[in-house]
């Protein structure tokens, strides 16, 4: 086994608690890629959220962004793979979200909206970084367009599992339903998983699966660390999501994507 294709988790994986790349993992990334190997990125954020990043990073490399609904290329835009969530499924996720007096949000064509400016909805686009566009019209609007994916925020974590759950129930085999934190719960396109997409460009470079590595540390990455070759925990995962890791390395606040890298690719 030789890797490839190392493809990374954003928030709470290559991204430190101040939202940044330290500049031992930056040294770190480069070597890898001296070595001729591709690294990309795998996150739930949007594209010109995660493009920022990548630019950092003389990214030239289809992303994988919105869990990966969308994956395009970082420099020139081309779209190698884009899944929307289906239009009959819609109205029963917004309707559970307006009943619940939770906050819900959109996306169309690389733009966060929302129906009114909340609280959760203000910091979720300060995170981002990336102004929010409220749209009063918006329940009406999604009765004839199909968003890239929709996003249920509370911070009353029983609920929003209880919620999950009844979802999870009654979209069974429809909606890819996941939480990228604990208090986003993620609807896409059946589709649109990290895994899915990572497959999608592995085989635009024509790697295999083997050679491809995965790194992250939440619900939503399970999907790539059991599809890549080599998946890889950081150490303020959950315990349920390092069970499904080959390797576990140090947190995110520690340059666990560095120590991974030198101890599973450059060591070689």
């Amino acid at each position: 086994m030789a890797i490839r294709l190392v493809a990374m988790d954003l928030d709470d994986t290559l991204l430190d608690s101040r939202l940044q790349i330290s500049d031992h993992t930056t040294v770190m990334l480069r070597r890898v890629v001296d070595r001729g190997i591709r690294i990309t990125l795998a996150t739930g954020r949007m594209f010109r959220s995660a493009r920022r990043y990548a630019v950092q990073l003389g990214m030239d490399v289809p992303l994988i962004t919105y869990q990966g609904a969308l994956v395009k290329n970082a420099v020139s835009g081309e779209v190698l793979y884009h899944r929307k969530v289906p239009g009959d499924m819609i109205q029963p996720v917004i309707d559970a979200a307006r009943a619940a007096g939770y906050h819900y949000q959109v996306y169309f064509d690389d733009n966060l909206y929302m129906e009114c400016l909340t609280p959760e909805g203000q910091a979720y686009a300060e995170l981002a970084g990336v102004p929010p566009m409220v749209d009063k019209d918006l329940p009406n609007r999604l009765t004839y367009e199909e968003p890239t994916k929709i996003i249920i925020i509370n911070e009353n974590l029983p609920a929003l599992q209880q919620m999950e759950m009844q979802l999870q129930q009654r979209f069974s085999g429809q909606l890819y339903i996941t939480r990228s934190k604990p208090h986003y719960l993620e609807f896409m396109n059946q589709e649109a998983t990290k895994g899915r997409a990572l497959q999608a460009v592995s085989e635009y470079f024509a790697i295999d699966r083997q050679d491809v590595m995965a790194i992250g540390d939440s619900y939503n990455d399970i999907d790539m660390l059991k599809w890549a070759g080599v998946g890889v925990a950081v150490g303020n995962a959950p315990p349920e999501v390092k069970k499904y890791a080959d390797y576990v390395t140090a947190s995110n606040d520690e340059d666990g994507v560095a120590a991974a890298l030198q101890h599973l690719v450059l060591k070689n």
